[in-house]
């Protein structure tokens, strides 16, 4: 059961003891008691950043606020467009997952009306565009028996990447629609994927700055409270964010089930070097190998132009021989010839 907290827009106050340490990293995670501003004092590294999908699904199933300023934010709306965003898929916070609660990403039902599935991803397995569409068409796919097909809600993937989709194309926040490609007329606008590069907010448009996005995206990138506290100072949202995420930070429940996606992270890096590293072996031998095929291919031509030129000396030899033969026998014959002269001559 995890306690109840009040936050929104009154702070609780806290003082920070010496803290107690982590056993994975070097931060100090403070002790909460009473008496000072509470994340205002928090310093240094932060347990775990939002890029963490399970701290980042926790925040926002936690704080409702929260999930629809952040939506309102990526879909363009004001706060009274959104009346309610219901998370569709929730999870016991703090409890261990299982094979039934191991997908972190966060199913929301709009205003009763649409459709958000929100993605947290930051290890790239090189199968987003179809594991996003997968998701999506599984969303999609939510008419009853009976229901007319026009009563589909309409449908988006959000997927937050710590990565780029297309290095050579890169985005800060892009949408992908499906569209006639002749013309460019859109298909159905009840099927759209989004995608925001925590990497590229540097690229971030006047749009993205005007609603706030790339505050969003540098608040899921921070990891040290100086950071968040800087970002919570020019927003009243990411204030609250903040808060929220020092408070489930404090729980040890939260902070084991962080740990836990971080060692599956750490398990999954190192699948990925190893793999990587034998794929650099299995390049750098298959150079190897084409530097020796390489080689012998040279030491073929060469061994059959000194076989041409063997071959070549040989009729070269054999025209010399049939020369020589034959000068033989012209001697043979001019000796013969002499031979019979000398009878000649000493016949009486």
């Amino acid at each position: 059961m995890r306690v109840c907290r009040h936050r929104v827009h009154v702070f609780s106050f806290f003082i920070f003891s010496t803290g107690e340490r982590s056993s994975d990293h070097e931060h100090i995670v403070p002790k909460i008691t009473a008496a000072e501003p509470s994340y205002l004092q928090a310093k240094g590294k932060m347990p775990y950043s939002l890029t963490n999908d399970y701290l980042f699904r926790a925040l926002l199933q936690e704080n409702n606020h929260v999930l629809k300023h952040l939506i309102c934010a990526l879909l363009h709306l004001r706060p009274e467009e959104v009346e309610t965003a219901e998370i569709q898929n929730p999870i016991v916070l703090g409890k261990a997952l299982d094979n039934k609660t191991f997908v972190l990403d966060i199913k929301v039902l709009l205003n009763n009306h649409t459709i958000i599935n929100l993605e947290m991803q930051i290890i790239n397995y090189l199968n987003w565009p179809e594991r996003s569409l997968s998701y999506l068409c599984r969303n999609f796919d939510q008419l009853i028996r009976g229901q007319d097909y026009l009563e589909v809600k309409p449908v988006i993937h959000i997927g937050f990447l710590d990565f780029s989709l297309f290095p050579q194309y890169p985005e800060f926040y892009a949408a992908y629609r499906m569209l006639y490609k002749k013309n460019h007329h859109e298909l159905t606008d009840k099927f759209t994927l989004r995608v925001v590069e925590l990497n590229q907010i540097e690229k971030a448009t006047e749009e993205d700055r005007r609603w706030k996005i790339d505050y969003w995206a540098a608040l899921f990138k921070a990891t040290t409270w100086e950071e968040a506290q800087m970002l919570a100072e020019q927003n009243s949202d990411l204030e609250e964010a903040v808060v929220t995420m020092y408070e489930m930070t404090a729980e040890e429940a939260i902070r084991e089930q962080c740990r836990a996606r971080e060692d599956y992270y750490r398990t999954i890096n190192t699948f990925k070097t190893e793999i990587q590293n034998r794929e650099n072996a299995l390049e750098e031998l298959n150079r190897q190998l084409a530097m020796k095929d390489h080689q012998l291919e040279q030491q073929a031509r060469q061994i059959e132009a000194q076989s041409k030129e063997i071959e070549a000396q040989g009729k070269e030899i054999e025209s010399q021989s049939k020369k020589v033969e034959t000068q033989g026998r012209q001697i043979t014959e001019l000796s013969q010839q002499l031979d019979t002269l000398m009878k000649l001559q000493t016949m009486p």
